[in-house]
């Protein structure tokens, strides 16, 4: 079984945002599972997510896109993991990172929040760091743009930026595939 959350934040307010990147991926990872049968979207009140699942060469694959804003992703994340009973290994979290550039892509695990409050709040909840991350690039090369960080985070991309994000998104879809088919 795996878990493949993507951190962001709900309602139309941040839908486009850089902090919202993790949502973004998987939800263009739930397009690429439709032909694997993935279900729709739907709001569970008990695991504070919006979830999706199928299975994939006989393994679970589980989706989600946690309600509970950024700053309190491991709830969402400890809620799933609990009532499944699933290993931490086997949790894959999608965010963004204000430390790499826009266009690139770091995999890691049993790593540190680098100061990205989803992450931190996951570890918290969790009670480990040892879980896959895919950490998705959203710096500026122009280092003024990010001198507000909470702004920056919470801004939408500009134009040429929506050219390396789409790369980005695709991207990342393609090395969650690999590890999931």
């Amino acid at each position: 079984m795996k878990l493949i959350v993507g951190l962001g934040n709900p309602g139309k307010k941040y839908e486009k945002t850089r902090h919202n990147v993790g949502f973004m991926i998987v939800e263009e990872l739930h397009k690429q599972l439709l032909s694997f049968g993935i279900n729709d979207w739907e709001l569970s009140k008990k695991f504070n997510a919006y979830i999706s699942g199928c299975s994939i060469n006989g393994e679970k694959i589980i989706l989600a896109k946690p309600t509970t804003y950024m700053n309190r992703s491991g709830e969402a994340v400890q809620n799933i993991g609990h009532y499944y009973k699933m290993n931490q290994k086997d949790i894959v979290v999608v965010h963004d990172d204000k430390d790499i550039l826009l266009g690139e892509i770091k995999i890691q695990e049993n790593r540190g929040p680098a100061g990205h409050n989803g992450i931190k709040s996951i570890i918290e909840y969790i009670g480990t760091q040892d879980f896959l991350r895919v950490r998705v690039g959203i710096a500026s090369e122009n280092k003024k743009k990010m001198s507000d960080i909470p702004k920056f985070v919470l801004d939408k991309f500009g134009i040429m930026e929506k050219k390396k994000l789409k790369v980005s998104i695709d991207e990342a879809v393609e090395k969650i595939m690999g590890m999931i088919s």
